[in-house]
């Protein structure tokens, strides 16, 4: 299956405004695909020959950034589409859900409020924070290991079965 693409790129600039616009799409493409009901299969069993032949068509796709899409096979018309509004342009990064003035805007929940009054009055601080030093007086002390298989010597046999098997 053969295809041929052509795309387009348009831009422009305004230096006086500061504006500039560029774009770039598949505007058509061609593509030559067997033709659903249009083929020829013979067989000859005497002389063991065999003979196929399948019929082909140029199926022709053009779009636009306008959002029609023309489609159908070159030679017998184009059918027309128009497509469902999509954003073309990039989305916004931050749009607020409410533009207006504040007496438009709704009150702050009551529970965020209280939630904010609580984190204002401690100052950032957490109530039962404690210092490290603290944290760590609560730990077991750490020994160190100076063998790696001491450790496991230890756990596994008892001193007294050490010694007696030397």
């Amino acid at each position: 299956m053969a295809t041929s693409e052509l795309s387009c790129q348009v831009s422009e600039e305004n230096c006086e405004r500061r504006e500039a616009f560029w774009a770039e799409w598949k505007d058509l493409t061609l593509s030559t695909r067997p033709e659903e009901g249009c083929s020829l299969h013979e067989e000859d069993t005497q002389r063991h020959e065999t003979y196929h032949r399948q019929g082909q068509c140029q199926a022709l796709v053009q779009c636009s950034p306008w959002l029609v899409m023309r489609m159908g096979i070159l030679g017998r018309g184009l059918q027309e589409y128009q497509l469902p509004y999509q954003r073309v342009l990039p989305l916004p990064i931050f749009t607020p859900t409410k533009v207006g003035t504040k007496e438009e805007r709704e009150d702050t929940p009551l529970q965020l409020q209280e939630l904010l009054a609580m984190e204002t009055a401690l100052g950032g601080q957490c109530v039962d924070r404690q210092d490290v030093a603290e944290i760590t007086k609560q730990l077991p002390p750490v020994v160190p290991v100076s063998k790696p298989g001491a450790l496991h010597r230890s756990l596994s046999r008892s001193m007294s079965q050490e010694a007696q098997r030397g």
